[in-house]
């Protein structure tokens, strides 16, 4: 029986999971940030590279990465997967010190594009687009450091109580908004670059009612939102990646794109969107091990709620 289903028939008895499975992120919230993030970060990684590969989902990360990089051995295929499973444990435990490790500039080495600067010096407006290597989160780090209210963009959880204690959690790192992705959300997301603002959102995901671009010499369905916010307000694509050098000590660096403007949209968009995946390959080719590889990026159209928000995003003009 479907979430949905249940909850219309017990309202109560869900509102009252919903808070339990809150109260218990709470607290391992609170036990997790009595552990020094080094630490944390440490167990909770190789933990992952222990446990993980018994999950249904690992066999799916293997299959891709087979796909993607076919000259791999088994061995080195293991490695990778390994690498990726102790990433996203890491990963896991220093959401809990976010807000924390934001501060911690001796922890982050960053290097950014011309663009880049002009954007940290607060001179323009640009759409940051970061992809899941390292820990992808901290992607902005040197812009929150110079003061810069920056707009993320996120799936809201379905649980409303675990949805507000991450976020808690992240109102350091986007102190211009945290907005779950809605139709609405589109429109804010455009008044905001018009307005000289910084939006930041995910660029790698799936995208089944998006648009198809190459993706390891594969069509890979993505999202055409970066793109075509970044044409209606006319202002740059910041791409960033995180490299996760040694624990938790991160390197940064950025790569600026622009959309073309012709008189055919969609061919502008999806140009742009061919790009920004290029340069993702690129970058997951250097370090396979950090990038997410149970992401189903190949996988074939479905229903997708989001979608069908982010489809309006495409279509959506700036106000004014």
């Amino acid at each position: 029986m479907s979430r949905k289903i249940r909850q219309r028939k017990n309202p109560k008895l869900m509102a009252f999971q919903n808070w339990i499975e809150g109260l218990a992120l709470h607290i391992a919230i609170w036990l997790f940030r009595l552990i020094p993030v080094d630490l944390a970060s440490y167990v909770m990684g190789k933990s992952w590279r222990l446990l993980a590969p018994f999950n249904a989902r690992h066999k799916r990360a293997r299959r891709h990465l087979k796909k993607a990089l076919p000259g791999l051995s088994s061995a080195e295929r293991d490695r990778v997967l390994g690498g990726m499973w102790e990433n996203l444990g890491r990963v896991a435990a220093e959401t809990f010190h976010i807000d924390r490790l934001l501060k911690q500039d001796q922890r982050f080495e960053a290097v950014a594009d011309e663009i880049t600067e002009e954007v940290l010096r607060g001179e323009r407006a640009c759409l940051f687009v970061s992809f899941h290597s390292a820990n992808w989160e901290l992607c902005v780090q040197p812009a929150v450091r110079q003061g810069i209210d920056i707009t993320g963009v996120y799936q809201a959880l379905r649980n409303p109580e675990a949805d507000k204690a991450l976020r808690s959690l992240r109102q350091d790192l986007y102190r211009g908004g945290l907005l779950s992705k809605s139709h609405q959300t589109a429109r804010k997301i455009l008044g905001t670059l018009k307005n000289g603002g910084i939006v930041a959102m995910m660029g790698d995901l799936r995208e089944a009612r998006g648009i198809k671009v190459p993706f390891f010499e594969q069509m890979a369905y993505a999202t055409p939102v970066p793109a075509s916010l970044a044409r209606s307000c006319n202002v740059p694509i910041v791409l960033g990646r995180v490299i996760r050098k040694k624990g938790v000590h991160f390197r940064i660096e950025t790569k600026a794109i622009h959309v073309p403007v012709t008189e055919d949209r969609q061919a502008d968009i999806l140009a742009a969107t061919a790009h920004m995946h290029a340069v993702f390959e690129n970058w997951i080719r250097e370090y396979p091990e950090q990038w997410m590889w149970i992401h189903k990026k190949w996988a074939p159209p479905g229903k997708n709620a989001a979608g069908k928000h982010l489809r309006r995003a495409q279509s959506a003009k700036p106000a004014g």
